[in-house]
């Protein structure tokens, strides 16, 4: 891929949004996709805001040629910026991959990159039809569920078996139970605030929710450490999991990830790796069941598999793939990626000054009328007529910062939506038009998408 170098500087900044950030941070955390509509529709696809107590100034857009250039632009442009990357601090730490700049992102993301590619990634899919088995073999036909509340269950089993090999035990029950506890502290718009403003960051106990958010933390981190440390002491206990690998990565200088880097990185697995697939697979599941003529050409496809075993011809399923592309454009789990800049930089001809935070925004990209024609229509047809570049299409980031477990996650959609549609009808009691709603730094669908099961098969 061509590098494209940005040209020397002017003085041009694109037109200047005026609402205080106080104000849009409280709208974005009720209403994040409207807000951006709104101001899109009034300040056009490029709009900045000036530097406030809160944020740095910052660009959002949703131009593919900005896009492109910010992808493929020299990665010593960009830095992470303190400020905008709080939330995800918080919840991370300060050793997560998508938190590391230049040559500790690059050591980072090859050190982790083995258990994500390949065969041994295809290797997992086992693990997730078993786990999505056991989590639904207790449905009875008639029962109203919350497919989320399961999506949810199945992601984090999936989660826990291949990053530490548990999936059952004292220490499995209690790292379970412990991260749904501490995802459901911001499980609504107003919770969310105390991970956006700082001042609501105080720790006057359990009762308040900033309070509780970093008492479990600290036991979630408790049992991390535990765990590696039990793993590096007793070289019999490695295995195949996605642990162990990290344990015994090495970089080009022969040096081992440390105990603390370790530790972020599967904080970013355990959050990243099944509450935004949890969310995605819930959006699924109401699409399937909100269009019948889309439920009924998925399941058409899904019949005339032969062995719905073979994972391999799983993921190669045309529509099924669509399906899963579609629910990822309609309904992003998050709005927008960033960078900040460390030098000036010239984007869609206007130029930017260095401490500026860009934002492609990969919501109004895909809401774009030029690339996706009746955008707010749920149609996987889309993406059999055509390919859409990664410049337009954008729901796992881009660049040198595209995250790396989509391949998995996809896997894992995929094979979650198969495994229960080939064996339960179900159907949609929110047979509605529904809204993403924020949960801490992700989006999810309101309601968490209320079913019943019809029929087992």
């Amino acid at each position: 891929m061509t590098t494209i170098t940005p040209s020397p500087v002017k003085t041009k900044i694109p037109k200047v949004t005026k609402v205080p950030a106080i104000i849009t941070t409280i709208q974005a955390m009720f209403d994040q996709f409207g807000l951006l509509e709104r101001t899109q529709k009034k300040y056009g696809d490029i709009f900045y805001t000036p530097k406030s107590s809160m944020f740095p100034p910052y660009v959002i857009f949703s131009d593919p040629k900005g896009i492109e250039q910010v992808f493929t632009a020299d990665p010593n442009y960009f830095e992470i910026n303190q400020q905008t990357s709080a939330p995800v601090r918080a919840l991370l730490g300060d050793y997560s991959l998508v938190l590391l700049d230049g040559i500790e992102h690059k050591r980072q993301r090859k050190l982790l990159m083995p258990p994500f590619h390949g065969e041994r990634m295809k290797s997992y899919g086992q693990t997730i039809a078993d786990v999505t088995q056991k989590v639904i073999s207790q449905w009875q036909v008639g029962q109203s569920i919350c497919i989320r509340d399961y999506t949810q269950e199945i992601s984090l089993r999936v989660i826990l078996k291949t990053i530490f090999g548990l999936d059952e035990g004292e220490r499995y029950e209690q790292l379970r139970e412990l991260l749904v506890d501490w995802l459901d502290i911001f499980n609504s718009p107003g919770k969310s605030l105390f991970l956006f403003l700082p001042w609501l960051q105080k720790n006057l106990g359990n009762w308040t929710p900033w309070g509780q958010f970093l008492r479990q933390k600290q036991l979630i981190h408790d049992i991390l450490n535990t765990e590696i440390d039990r793993r590096r002491n007793n070289p019999d206990t490695l295995g195949e999991d996605i642990l162990s690998l990290m344990i015994s990565a090495r970089d080009e200088d022969d040096q081992p990830m440390s105990k603390e880097e370790i530790r972020d990185e599967l904080m970013t697995m355990l959050f990243a790796g099944h509450e935004t697939t949890a969310s995605t697979l819930a959006w699924e599941f109401y699409w399937l069941h909100y269009l019948p003529e889309v439920g009924q050409k998925f399941m058409t496809e899904l019949n005339s598999l032969a062995d719905k075993t073979d994972y391999s011809a799983i993921l190669k399923l045309p529509y099924l793939n669509a399906v899963v592309s579609e629910t990822l454009r309609m309904n992003p789990v998050v709005a927008m990626t960033g960078r900040h800049l460390t030098k000036p930089f010239e984007l869609m001809g206007y130029t930017l000054e260095a401490g500026t935070s860009l934002f492609p925004c990969i919501y109004l990209t895909h809401q774009r009328e030029d690339i996706y024609p009746e955008p707010k229509q749920f149609k996987p047809e889309r993406f059999l007529e055509r390919q859409f570049s990664p410049y337009e299409y954008l729901p796992f980031g881009g660049g040198n910062r595209r995250c790396l477990g989509y391949a998995f996650a996809l896997f894992e959609m995929k094979l979650v939506l198969v495994t229960i549609l080939s064996q339960v009808e179900l159907e949609l009691l929110d047979n509605r038009p529904l809204k993403s709603v924020r949960r801490g730094i992700t989006f999810t669908p309101a309601s968490g998408v209320k079913m019943r099961v019809k029929a087992i098969k």
